[in-house]
C-alpha cells in the first residue's frame, strides 16, 4: 500500500526539519504513539497502537534514518509486529520539504506499508481510510506544535533514552609462572676400547682386560673385536692378560701388511 500526503505549514524548512528529529515532538504528534526508545541519532524504537475495524494492534516499530539532507529530503526504514494478533509490517517512508515564497514550507510524504497476518486481510479501502485519519491527526497537530498552541511534551507519551553499554572492562595480562628448570640426567657415554690408529703409523694401545681363550696364534692376531663392527682391520696380540689392539684402516691394508712383517721379525 502507498500512500501520499501533502500539507503547508506555517513556518520556514529548517524549523520544521529541527521538529521532524524531536522524538518529543513527534511522540505527541502521531497518532497511537505510546513511547519512544531512542537508540541513537538515526534509530528508534516505538511502540505504537492502531485500531482497523474491530482489531486492535500493539506495534513495536524499530525505525532507522538511512538518509538525510536537510532541511529538504529524509527516508526512514522501520519494521514491527504485534504476536498478540499475530500481524506484522514494513514501511519505507520519505519526507520532502519545499520552502515557499511566503516563508512557509511544504511537507510532502510518501509511505509505502506492507502490513501481514490478520491486519493484511483487511481490504485497500479500510486501510487507506484509517491511513486518512491519522495524517489529518498529526498535521494538525504538528501545525498546533509550530504555531504554538500545543505542547507535544504533554501529550503523554514517554522518550527514553536506550541505556549506554558499559564500556568492556580491560582484562588485567595474567602472568604465565615460569616454568622451573628440568634437570635433565647426565647422558652415558659408551666407552670405546679400541682406539682408530692414526694414519700411516698405527700406535699400539695397552689394554687391561682379561684375555679370551683363542684356538690359534692366528686368531690372536687377526681376530675381530667381538666388541666393535668395523670394515677396519683389527690385529690383537695376547701377552698372559694384556691384550693390545691395533686398528688399522682397509684402504692401508699394505701399510699394515708391512708392519706386521717387521713386527714378527721382531718377535723372533
Amino acid at each position: 500500500m502507498e500512500i501520499e500526503k501533502t500539507v503547508v505549514v506555517p513556518a520556514p524548512a529548517s524549523r520544521v526539519w529541527e521538529l521532524l528529529l524531536d522524538p518529543q515532538v513527534m511522540g505527541g504528534c502521531v497518532p497511537g504513539m505510546q513511547s519512544i526508545q531512542v537508540i541513537s541519532d538515526v534509530e528508534y524504537i516505538a511502540e505504537i497502537k492502531v485500531k482497523v475495524s474491530f482489531i486492535s494492534a500493539k506495534f513495536k516499530l524499530r525505525t532507522t534514518i538511512v538518509e538525510q539532507r536537510a532541511p529538504h529530503y529524509l527516508r526512514t526504514e522501520g519494521t514491527g509486529e504485534d504476536t498478540s494478533v499475530a500481524s506484522s509490517l514494513k514501511q519505507t517512508s520519505e519526507i520532502f520539504l519545499a520552502e515557499q515564497p511566503d516563508g512557509q514550507t511544504e511537507l510532502r510524504i510518501l509511505v509505502k506499508v506492507d502490513v501481514l497476518g490478520r491486519l493484511g486481510t483487511f481490504g485497500l479501502s479500510a486501510m487507506k481510510t484509517k491511513a486518512d485519519r491519522m495524517w489529518d491527526e498529526f498535521t494538525e497537530k504538528l501545525v498546533a506544535r509550530i504555531t504554538g498552541t500545543s505542547d507535544a511534551a504533554a501529550s503523554g507519551v514517554k522518550v527514553t533514552q536506550a541505556p549506554a553499554k558499559p564500556p568492556a572492562a580491560a582484562k588485567a595480562p595474567v602472568a604465565t609462572p615460569a616454568s622451573p628448570p628440568v634437570a635433565r640426567p647426565p647422558v652415558a657415554r659408551p666407552i670405546d676400547t679400541s682406539i682408530d690408529a692414526p694414519r700411516p703409523a698405527p700406535p699400539v694401545v695397552v689394554q687391561h682386560e682379561a684375555a679370551a681363550p683363542v684356538d690359534t696364534w692366528w686368531s690372536r692376531w687377526f681376530g675381530r673385536s667381538h666388541k666393535r663392527e668395523s670394515t677396519d682391520i683389527c690385529i690383537e696380540i695376547h701377552r698372559g692378560d694384556t691384550v693390545v689392539k691395533v686398528l688399522w684402516p682397509v684402504e692401508g691394508a699394505s701399510h699394515c701388511s708391512q708392519w706386521l712383517r717387521d713386527y714378527l721379525v721382531r718377535q723372533e
